[in-house]
């Protein structure tokens, strides 16, 4: 094993082999944006299946969550996965080829996101409470969330991530010194992204020189002594979930399923489904903007809830003329407990006058959690204000608008209080989520 590839196994990383569509593939059509995007919001699937018709796409490779209750869980999954060989067997996909993807976002909202598509050792991953691992999960995990997604994972072929990961690198030392090397790369994909989502431009990473430079940096920034004394504390850590928290832990599950039932066989530590695929991406990236994730509170009885919000001097409740005063305040308010919402026609602001958790977002959910509990009506998570607010006013809904998060004091945040309650953040709007391109064999 080469000297830098030593240094990525003991921090968690591995070179993966990478496969991408051949050559002269219509690239605008093979990337679709993640899956767990406009869950709400069907018409854009919708546009996405009439863009694609008749093309070698992603989307004919992933479950888009906005049908996961359409009762046909089985017969897309088994669609998926043949289409997976097909693709596979038919040459649509190149040979794998070992090597980091340097990639290059650009949206319409925020230019210059440089990431880096790796692999992650699940090894080293522990989605579980006050874990103590070297990558740490950043949001609280929806246990049943990850059975349904397992089923899509456990028999697929490939693996195409939406996962994108953290690092905490102010002085930029590990993705942005190979931006400046962009030059000198080979340029495996550029092209647009379908439905104004912007721009992508990826560069294959692969050169002695280059990986021995990108492990030392890694070893500079990760060093155990250099965390502690960064953060100030033992429960340091290198490796912050940005997006696709749930489908990492899937990966875990997944593996840890594995060893379970290959206990005996040789081998089995260097099995493919030990790693995860993900971007990584600098914190400090001009490119990632973190915003709120909201939610949206479907089929119930507004008047009712704001009652039960009222109830007990929980919280007060104070309209606003306009969204875009309502959602000022909330972004403003200081060491206050602040959300918003939009219903019917009306803009307010909530506050928490007795707080369950140490930020709103998690406050407001206990509150949302026990009230459907009780009575009637849906909860999804919005990414978006104009989404948001365009639900939230419509009959029988309530928009909630939520505050964003820091980057600054985001690690360490986990650090010192744990993860941020579940669906807390969001690294950009729904446009501006990570496309599907790469893939990697897992079985």
């Amino acid at each position: 094993m080469e000297k830098h590839e030593e240094i990525f196994k003991h921090y968690g990383i591995q070179i993966p082999d990478i496969m991408l569509p051949k050559k002269n593939t219509a690239m605008g059509k093979w990337a679709v944006i993640a899956c767990d995007q406009y869950t709400s919001q069907p018409e854009y699937w919708a546009s996405a299946a009439k863009l694609t018709a008749g093309y070698p796409s992603t989307l004919n490779l992933i479950f888009p969550e906005c049908y996961l209750d359409d009762g046909d869980e089985d017969e897309r999954i088994e669609l998926i996965n043949s289409t997976m060989l097909d693709y596979i067997n038919q040459g649509v996909l190149a040979d794998p080829e070992k090597g980091f993807i340097l990639l290059k976002r650009d949206t319409p909202k925020t230019k210059n996101r440089w990431g880096l598509m790796t692999a992650l050792d699940l090894e080293h991953y522990d989605f579980s409470k006050n874990s103590q691992s070297l990558i740490r999960a950043t949001e609280g995990t929806i246990l049943e969330r990850i059975p349904p997604r397992v089923r899509i994972r456990e028999n697929a072929r490939l693996e195409l991530p939406h996962i994108m990961v953290l690092i905490d690198d102010a002085e930029k030392s590990i993705i942005e010194p190979l931006a400046e090397l962009k030059d000198s790369l080979e340029k495996v994909y550029d092209f647009d992204l379908m439905m104004d989502s912007g721009h992508l431009t990826g560069y294959r990473v692969n050169s002695k020189e280059i990986l021995s430079n990108l492990a030392a940096a890694l070893e500079n920034l990760g060093s155990s002594d250099k965390l502690k004394k960064h953060y100030n504390s033992e429960n340091a850590f290198l490796f912050a979930m940005g997006d696709g928290n749930h489908s990492l832990a899937t990966a875990k599950t997944i593996w840890e399923n594995y060893k379970k039932e290959h206990a005996d066989e040789p081998g089995l530590m260097s099995h493919p489904s030990r790693w995860a695929l993900v971007e990584l991406v600098n914190i400090y990236s001009e490119g990632i903007e973190f915003e709120a994730i909201h939610r949206a509170i479907f089929e119930t009885n507004p008047e009712h809830f704001f009652e039960s919000l009222s109830k007990d001097n929980q919280f007060i409740i104070k309209t606003t003329k306009t969204l875009d005063e309502m959602i000022n305040e909330v972004n403003n308010a200081g060491d206050k407990q602040i959300c918003g919402y939009s219903c019917d026609s009306e803009y307010g602001l909530i506050e928490a006058l007795k707080p369950t958790s140490s930020i709103i977002a998690g406050t407001i959910q206990n509150f949302i959690d026990n009230y459907l509990d009780k009575y009637e009506g849906t909860v999804d998570y919005i990414h978006g204000v104009d989404i948001t607010d365009n639900i939230g006013r419509k009959p029988g809904n309530i928009g909630i608008f939520l505050p964003s998060i820091s980057k600054d004091t985001f690690f360490q945040t986990v650090i010192d209080d744990g993860a941020f309650p579940r669906k807390t953040f969001s690294m950009g709007e729904a446009f501006e989520k990570r496309f599907y391109v790469e893939s990697r064999l897992i079985k």
